[in-house]
């Protein structure tokens, strides 16, 4: 063996200690300072890489936000799917707003990074990996949303898919328009869930 080779298992670990290090880094300062008030060389240095090393794990402080809020939306949206299986017996609003809640909670912990996050999702490159992963969250959020949605027999799973993609609508602009962002958590909830019931009450009316 040479002795410039290194072992794939240890090769493979520090890789993985380096992400590690450098999503910690970037949780932190972005919680801290927020998107705006962060640089990569900062979150180079906390995480103690080169500043080459952390871009061949994100190429810019965006992919870095994604990285970070994709596994805190995964985490939402586990948590609220828990939530609204909880949730027996009420009809189909109330399952959805304890599905919406701690997504709400997570866009909102700091709104900068939350607005930003969406932001890129909606407008950035589909293809680029760190956003297809986050497209894949909203899209679990979605399918968790239609499969709340057909638990009513009055609402076909054709229905069901487009009105989940109205309440995500509603998501995105209650917890980042800039003229909610004054309000607290628990108000943007109440509002989304006076949406919800205006959307979805209706049906069962004309039902």
């Amino acid at each position: 063996m040479g002795r410039g080779h290194v072992p794939s298992g240890r090769r493979e670990r520090a890789k993985k200690d380096k992400r590690e290090r450098i999503m910690t880094a970037a949780r932190e300062l972005f919680a801290e300072h927020g998107v705006s008030g962060v640089t990569t060389q900062q979150i180079a240095e906390r995480a103690d890489v080169a500043i080459g090393t952390l871009y061949l794990y994100a190429s810019t402080k965006a992919e870095l936000l994604i990285m970070v809020q994709n596994e805190k939306f995964a985490d939402a949206i586990d948590d609220g799917l828990t939530a609204a299986n909880t949730v027996i017996g009420q009809g189909v609003l109330e399952p959805v707003v304890a599905l919406v809640r701690p997504v709400v909670a997570c866009i909102r912990e700091q709104i900068e990074n939350g607005r930003t996050y969406l932001h890129e999702l909606v407008f950035g490159d589909p293809a680029e990996p760190y956003r297809r992963a986050g497209l894949a969250l909203s899209a679990r959020l979605e399918e968790g949303i239609t499969g709340l949605l057909t638990r009513d027999e009055s609402i076909g799973a054709a229905d069901a898919a487009t009105l989940a993609r109205v309440i995500t609508a509603i998501i995105h602009i209650s917890t980042t328009a800039t003229v909610y962002l004054h309000r607290s958590d628990e108000a943007v909830l109440a509002d989304i869930r006076g949406q919800l019931h205006a959307t979805l009450v209706p049906r069962h009316r004309a039902a």
